[in-house]
């Protein structure tokens, strides 16, 4: 009796193999998959306004694709412009919050000097020799910085123009997605590529929506509670909020530093409670409702994708992690051979529970919902 396929250890061997000759590929290929992802979301995304200028309005397939994204520019833009607004009141504010800095800096010499008995002169001599230390690296420390404008508006410039070409080309890819495989699979190529468009679009539209609520409630938190900048420190917590887990703290760290340059710590313990507080309605109110119910990844593979993301791609990686971690669920769960990838990625089957009754009168009785 023959046996057919590969026992386990070359079966391991070759898996392990390609994840690493993958991972390698997309570290090489980062200025270039990365956008090219990121765009293939914002074409999904796009999808509906530009199939409306076609089918509503006549619109030629180059010119609805023109205009689609010409309109994720328009938003784009006025997000940027809305941020440097912000950012020029707070530039404006700049020698004042030097001078809030210099008193903050000679307080906690202070606080040092009488708790740690280390005197001011060891203070400044330690702060000098890491200020020389700083210095000597400041060259690598710009060249860094530019590098890191330049690859922004290069990942910019191929967001906008694979997102052109990926609409503009969109019935050519979709044909060769499904010629590419046999005829008795065609059919489940379509339903999977159908649910992934259905799914990453509401995914993206419920993370945009999420984003805007998060950014109003901080907004309204804060402008209450008399910070200075709300609206910068809001934008800022639910932009940073888009990065799940690690944003909304790099988000309470920006907003705690500001807010002790210009209040002082009491203000910064009131700041840290409204982030908690949002933070927990984000949590157990809005991601349920407009993000959960749309992309069910349990925690652990969430944490541990946005982790490989960000040791692959950086920020990119991190937000691009998700939505493909869903497609990857949306894949095992229809493929026999990998659905218990699929279960493992997910967040498990519930336990049918009783609905319970409530006979308000002999004809009229409430039933809970599942």
């Amino acid at each position: 009796m023959k046996t057919t396929g590969l026992s386990f250890l070359p079966k391991l061997a070759l898996v392990l193999f390609c994840l690493i000759s993958l991972t390698y590929i997309a570290i090489l290929g980062q200025s270039l998959l990365a956008p090219l992802l990121f765009s293939f979301l914002m074409a999904l995304l796009l999808l509906p306004a530009a199939t409306f200028l076609e089918k509503k309005l006549r619109f030629k397939r180059g010119l609805s694709t023109i205009f689609a994204v010409v309109l994720m520019i328009a938003v784009i833009g006025g997000i940027i412009f809305f941020f440097g607004n912000q950012l020029t009141d707070l530039w404006q504010d700049w020698p004042l919050l030097k001078e809030k800095a210099n008193v903050s800096f000679h307080e906690l010499q202070h606080w040092i000097s009488s708790t740690f008995h280390v005197n001011t002169e060891k203070q400044i001599s330690y702060l000098n020799d890491s200020a020389e230390k700083a210095l000597a690296t400041s060259a690598t420390v710009v060249a860094a910085t530019l590098a890191t404008v330049s690859s922004t508006f290069l990942f910019l410039g191929f967001t906008l123009l694979f997102t052109f070409f990926i609409l503009n080309y969109r019935h050519i890819l979709y044909t060769f997605l499904t010629s590419v495989f046999k005829e008795e699979h065609r059919e489940k190529v379509s339903e999977i590529v159908s649910q992934i468009q259905s799914i990453i679009k509401k995914y993206i539209i419920g993370l945009f929506l999420q984003m805007l609520i998060v950014t109003v409630l901080m907004i309204a938190v804060l402008s209450i509670l008399g910070v200075k900048y709300a609206v910068l420190l809001g934008l800022v917590a639910g932009i940073f909020n888009v990065v799940p887990y690690l944003g909304i703290f790099s988000a309470l760290l920006i907003s705690c530093l500001i807010t002790f340059a210009t209040a002082g710590a009491a203000k910064v313990l009131l700041v840290l409670i409204a982030f908690v507080a949002v933070h927990a309605v984000d949590g157990n109110i809005l991601m349920p409702l407009v993000v959960g119910s749309k992309v069910k990844i349990n925690a652990l593979i969430a944490f541990v994708g946005i982790v490989v993301g960000e040791m692959v791609w950086g920020i990119s990686g991190m937000f691009l992690c998700i939505p493909y971690l869903a497609m990857m669920k949306i894949i095992f769960d229809r493929i026999d051979e990998l659905k218990p990838w699929g279960q493992l990625m997910g967040e498990g089957v519930k336990p049918l529970k009783k609905r319970r009754v409530y006979q308000i009168t002999k004809k009229i009785k409430l039933e809970e919902k599942e």
